[in-house]
């Protein structure tokens, strides 16, 4: 009866895998030894364990990838593209993103730079860092919106939480020069409190001229490259035809 009591009480204070665990170790015989330190333990880690598991449901739910299986264990380093293995064992350190750094990787259509820029948004989803994937043009389209129904301040400040943030398909298409301001604001916004990433077929080189040079330019330039790590992948034969079990739903991994 106390038993019956006691999963009630845990239910009602949405203790609700404290109260299964509960229930399913005392029915367990090989924990029948156990001492009640170590029982006690048990259930705080079995509780701990679901939140931290729906924490993570959560972050990857609001970071909205695009290829939901990419990960930085999966990444490929057999086709002589340029993906170094050393690289991205320190990148899944995490140190890039506890310093606000960016990580610019570049590389030809088919290449695998979406892929590679989702693994590690994947890997830091599950180290506990807030994530947000957008391809350029839809992060624009995002200030389109604000801008209507006067929200601007809003996205911006909503986009400066994010430690993470994952800018897919930089310079497929032309800016006017609002969207250079608008990018300008994003990544001003987020400058020394967040980490980005950004995937381009365009070399870094070339990003200046895209950006239509001036002073916009030189400012978007110089909180994106400063400081950041180079990725730059090349590919004799498209990483598509390769591996095409990476193709979800008729997507590349571009």
């Amino acid at each position: 009866m106390l038993l019956e009591q006691t999963l009630d009480k845990l239910n009602a204070m949405k203790l609700f895998a404290l109260a299964k665990s509960l229930q399913d170790r005392l029915e367990r015989q090989d924990h029948q030894s156990l001492s009640k330190a170590d029982f006690v333990g048990l259930l705080v880690d079995d509780e701990w364990l679901h939140r931290e598991n729906r924490k993570l449901t959560g972050r990857l739910r609001v970071a909205k990838f695009k290829d939901k299986a990419a990960s930085i264990e999966d990444l490929n380093y057999k086709t002589a593209r340029g993906l170094r293995k050393d690289q991205l064992l320190e990148l899944a350190q995490n140190r890039w993103i506890t310093a606000h750094q960016a990580v610019l990787i570049t590389g030809p259509s088919g290449s695998g730079k979406s892929f590679v820029g989702q693994a590690l948004g994947q890997h830091a989803c599950r180290s506990g860092f807030s994530v947000q994937y957008l391809r350029l043009p839809a992060l624009l389209n995002h200030f389109v919106q604000a801008r209507a129904d006067g929200t601007y301040d809003r996205l911006l400040k909503r986009l400066a939480k994010i430690a993470v943030l994952i800018v897919d398909d930089f310079g497929l298409a032309s800016l006017s020069d609002r969207e250079k301001q608008d990018l300008l604001e994003a990544i001003e916004e987020r400058y020394g409190s967040g980490s980005i990433v950004v995937t381009a077929q365009l070399p870094v080189s070339d990003w200046h001229e895209y950006l239509g040079g001036g002073r916009v330019a030189d400012a978007i330039l110089d909180r994106l490259v400063h400081g950041s790590h180079r990725i730059e992948l090349r590919s004799e034969e498209s990483m598509r035809k390769e591996y095409p079990a990476l193709n979800h739903d008729g997507q590349s991994v571009e």
